[in-house]
């Protein structure tokens, strides 16, 4: 899916980014104009018309883009992160998108978090919105999240299968530097040099087995 873009072959020049669900790609022209193909977008308006599109993020089945206003679109599956109406007031001065396999999050300039989408893969993180000020940066699994914040700890939501939950390393989150993901797991790297892992440990969560090399 994806693969026939003839479509809109001569529409694609001076292509600057491109980004991809599972069966869609999303490409940023120089004019800042967003040009798609492929099967099951979705899309409720005209993608062709956007304007000033700075960055394009997509889940499985849909695509945020922040625009140079620092607002945000997004279109496609509307449980897969397609459909932001319900926090559309609140993405102002937007300067990240994350994706999930079916859920968005938002870091705004001011260091909050907005998120949208399936709750199950991270589209609902009232359970760690009291924690999400200061918000650095975001990484995601295909069904969580984790935030690094202004003091170097942590906040996760989503689905504890796929890192989730931190509850049993959150202790030893703190001076965390950079954040990393696999489908299931995250790894942060603290300014000691160690690393920190958890989430599933068939794809990566249990660093035990080098943890003396780390």
């Amino acid at each position: 899916s994806g693969g026939d873009s003839s479509d809109v072959w001569d529409q694609l020049k001076d292509v600057q980014q491109i980004q991809a669900t599972t069966r869609a790609f999303a490409a940023i022209l120089a004019d800042g104009s967003c040009v798609t193909w492929g099967p099951d977008l979705g899309a409720t308006f005209e993608i062709q018309e956007l304007r000033g599109v700075q960055q394009v993020q997509g889940t499985f089945r849909a695509f945020a883009a922040i625009l140079e206003d620092g607002s945000v679109v997004a279109w496609g599956h509307g449980n897969g992160g397609g459909d932001s109406s319900g926090v559309q007031e609140q993405l102002r001065s937007v300067k990240q998108v994350q994706a999930s396999g079916f859920a968005f999050a938002a870091v705004l300039d001011s260091g909050s978090v907005v998120t949208w989408g399936n709750p199950r893969y991270g589209g609902n993180s009232s359970g760690v919105q009291h924690r999400l000020r200061s918000v650095h940066h975001i990484e995601a699994t295909s069904c969580a999240f984790a935030a690094l914040l202004a003091d170097g700890s942590v906040a996760t939501w989503g689905s504890s299968a796929y890192g989730g939950d931190s509850s049993e390393v959150q202790d030893q989150l703190r001076n965390v530097l950079q954040l990393r993901a696999t489908e299931s797991a995250f790894a942060a790297v603290l300014a000691d040099g160690s690393v920190v892992t958890w989430g599933n440990p068939h794809f990566g969560g249990d660093s035990s087995a080098v943890q003396d090399q780390l």
